[in-house]
């Protein structure tokens, strides 16, 4: 007597999940990469106020447009603003991101700023 097996009968469930899983993984990565670059740009600017008591507004903004043109990002992130106080300084930016999502474009604002007292 010959035994069938009953595997491959439910094989659609299987496909489901495993297209279920790449497109989350797919989008997962695109909305992770845009904030991996955030958080990049972030820390740039934190570094960049550590020496803000030896560079100008000029050199700050000259370092931090290079950093957010390597990163790839947004023109806007390009818009740097400084205020400074004596033994103070306050650098931030802002732009939006596009995100490709299933069925839509989400775009997202980020906001990156820092202060420093030096």
């Amino acid at each position: 007597m010959v035994r069938r097996s009953s595997s491959g009968k439910s094989s659609y469930g299987c496909l489901v999940f495993i297209l279920l899983i790449g497109a989350t993984l797919y989008f997962g990565f695109n909305v992770g990469n845009v904030y991996w670059r955030a958080y990049q740009f972030q820390d740039a600017m934190t570094q960049e106020s550590r020496f803000a008591a030896r560079n100008s507004n000029e050199v700050i903004v000259a370092h931090l447009r290079a950093q957010a043109d390597s990163l790839g990002l947004p023109d806007g992130a390009q818009k740097i603003q400084i205020r400074r106080k004596p033994n103070q300084i306050w650098i931030w930016s802002e732009y939006i991101e596009t995100v490709e999502l299933p069925w839509k474009l989400q775009e997202i604002n980020f906001n990156p700023h820092t202060e420093r007292i030096f």
